[in-house]
Formats: C-alpha cells, sequence, structure tokens
C-alpha cells in the first residue's frame, strides 16, 4: 500500500476537471454553534440585571444623595455639638404653604439645625420610625441626628417603578445603613 499524499486526496474529492466548479461544503458544525450559544447566554445572564437598572438611574443618584445627607448631618452633629437634621420632602410638598404657616412662631431654641434639604423627584417616600409604625409622607420628614451620637432613627422607603430601596438609621448609633431590595 502506498501513502496517499494530500494532493491526491483533494484529486479523489475534487477530479481536475471540475476543480474550478467543485464546491467544497462549508458551514459550522454543531459544536461551533452551541459554543456560540453558550457565550450569547452568559453574556444575557451578565448583563441581565444591569440592563434593568439603566431606565432608573436617577433613582440611582437620588438615593445616594440621600445617604449622603444623612450621614454628613451625623457628622454635623457630632462635630459642632449641636442637634442637626436633614429634612425629606415629598413632591407634593409645597415651599410658599409651609413659609406662611411658620410666619409669626418663635424658633425653638431645642430646635435642630436643618443642615441639608432632599426633595423627592419621581420617588415615592414612606417612613418607618424607630417603633416600627408605618408613617404616610404628606409634606416632610426631619431626621435629626444628636451630638451624643444618637438619632431620631426609623427607616426610609423608596421607591421607583419596579425599584425598592430601604435606608435605615439607627436610633442609639445614628448609622446609616442601605438595603436595596429588588
Amino acid at each position: 500500500m502506498t501513502p496517499i499524499s494530500v494532493s491526491d486526496r483533494k484529486s479523489r474529492v475534487c477530479p481536475a476537471a471540475a476543480r474550478p466548479h467543485c464546491v467544497r461544503q462549508r458551514g459550522f458544525t454543531l459544536l461551533e454553534l452551541l459554543l456560540v450559544l453558550a457565550i450569547l447566554g452568559m453574556a444575557a445572564t451578565l448583563l441581565g440585571p444591569g440592563l434593568a437598572t439603566l431606565d432608573s438611574p436617577g433613582f440611582n443618584a437620588q438615593t445616594r444623595e440621600a445617604t449622603g445627607l444623612l450621614n454628613y448631618a451625623r457628622r454635623m452633629a457630632v462635630v459642632q455639638g449641636t442637634p442637626a437634621s436633614i429634612e425629606f420632602l415629598s413632591a407634593a410638598y409645597d415651599a410658599d404653604d409651609e413659609a406662611r404657616r411658620d410666619t409669626g412662631r418663635e424658633p425653638d431654641p431645642q430646635q435642630a439645625d436643618i443642615v441639608g434639604r432632599w426633595v423627592g423627584d419621581n420617588i415615592d417616600l414612606s417612613y418607618r420610625d424607630s417603633a416600627g409604625q408605618d408613617a404616610s409622607v404628606d409634606r416632610r420628614i426631619l431626621v435629626t441626628f444628636y451630638p451624643e451620637g444618637g438619632s431620631t432613627g426609623g427607616e426610609l422607603i423608596m421607591q421607583q417603578e419596579s425599584r425598592l430601596l430601604t435606608i435605615s438609621v439607627d436610633p442609639f448609633s445614628g448609622r446609616v445603613q442601605v438595603q436595596d431590595e429588588e
């Protein structure tokens, strides 16, 4: 038996006279197709959750702002030695109505300085106090931090469409924690 060379093999598959018209079969094997589908499936599982949050970058920014304000008030209370508050306003808040109501009143010396104000844009805001009682937010919520490290405490629950986030403020330490509940 004589070994067949590569050129002999080609000549047997495509005869010399038909070589210009000979068409070799081209395409993907089943293994190649399955590999590509597996890669696309893995990419979809990695990108899927990220694409769900693309519609609400404003929600993420607003919740980071609220958390930052709470931490800022906590530091200010300790550094200045006086209570410091953050005011959370619902979208229905009317500043003119509040100003009319507050005119003529003497400032309370025990009242904390409001060092920041957060207004939600298209975010539903609810509040659960440190005793676990839910309170609807008609106008505003005031979260106060004290120089000794404590606070009024509670949970701010922010919701926009399907996104839900809870910011917890510990009443004893004033520590701020965020729980993203998707």
